[in-house]
């Protein structure tokens, strides 16, 4: 018996899931969640082999409700997407239903997922298909970290910097520091350069922050953000401000 939750804030978009679930008794429904935040509660209580996501949805959408779950099950997107979701689709997810969607198609979708061998469903492919679809200019606007069992959306403006965390980076805001499993590479390339440089190995720092640039050790520099912190400059990270402050 395969598990599945079905997440979509759409009340009728459920309703016709569950109705077509009703062909396939491999499959039972745990629970049925309007949003992100009680589908990313549903999927740590029950971890399911199944979800049925919407990726447009209030509070957090889908993509950014996977983020935050350690083990991902496998999923069937029901949804409306844009081109760039669509190739990661594609290439990573086990099937995506365009809404509205037919029995047909629906089933087909199924059967696809009910042939494919455990091992190919995997929280890899999920990750995978999170890692491309993350590059989409749509997922730069907000940051979501997952503070104990409460959510936190981070808007990208309230972004002071970012540090290296062993394997997570700290996001800095006037609030405080959250963590993010993420790495600095991942930021400095979704990230809007013309907004953020990293300005070392360890560290990204938004531009408007920048109060004053101080000569530090040999080649390197301190950046004196607004809020009072002293962030390391290297030589390449020095060459890179010059460049977008232009000096």
């Amino acid at each position: 018996m395969k598990r599945a939750l079905i997440i979509d804030d759409e009340p009728l978009a459920r309703l016709v899931v569950r109705e077509y679930l009703t062909g396939f008794s491999q499959i039972e429904v745990l629970q049925e969640c309007g949003d992100g935040f009680e589908g990313l509660k549903a999927i740590q209580q029950h971890q399911p082999d199944l979800v049925f996501l919407d990726v447009q949805m209030p509070k957090i959408n889908g993509f950014e409700m996977l983020e935050l779950v350690e083990n991902p099950p496998a999923v069937i997107f029901t949804t409306a997407f844009d081109e760039y979701a669509i190739k990661a689709f594609e290439a990573h997810a086990v099937d995506y239903l365009l809404k509205p969607f037919s029995k047909e198609r629906f089933t087909k979708a199924i059967e696809k997922y009910l042939a494919q061998a455990p091992e190919v469903v995997s929280p890899k492919q999920t990750a995978e298909l999170l890692e491309t679809v993350s590059r989409s200019p749509s997922q730069h606007e907000r940051i979501v970290v997952k503070t104990g069992t409460k959510v936190k959306i981070i808007p990208v403006q309230d972004v002071q910097y970012l540090g290296a965390d062993d394997d997570y980076v700290s996001i800095y805001t006037a609030e405080g520091s959250y963590l993010k499993n993420k790495t600095m590479n991942f930021f400095e390339q979704t990230l809007d350069p013309g907004q953020f440089v990293r300005v070392h190995r360890s560290y990204i720092i938004a531009i408007s922050q920048i109060t004053r640039i101080d000569p530090y050790e040999k080649d390197a520099h301190l950046a004196i953000l607004k809020s009072g912190a002293k962030i390391p400059v290297s030589k390449t990270g020095y060459a890179k401000l010059k460049q977008v402050l232009g000096i």
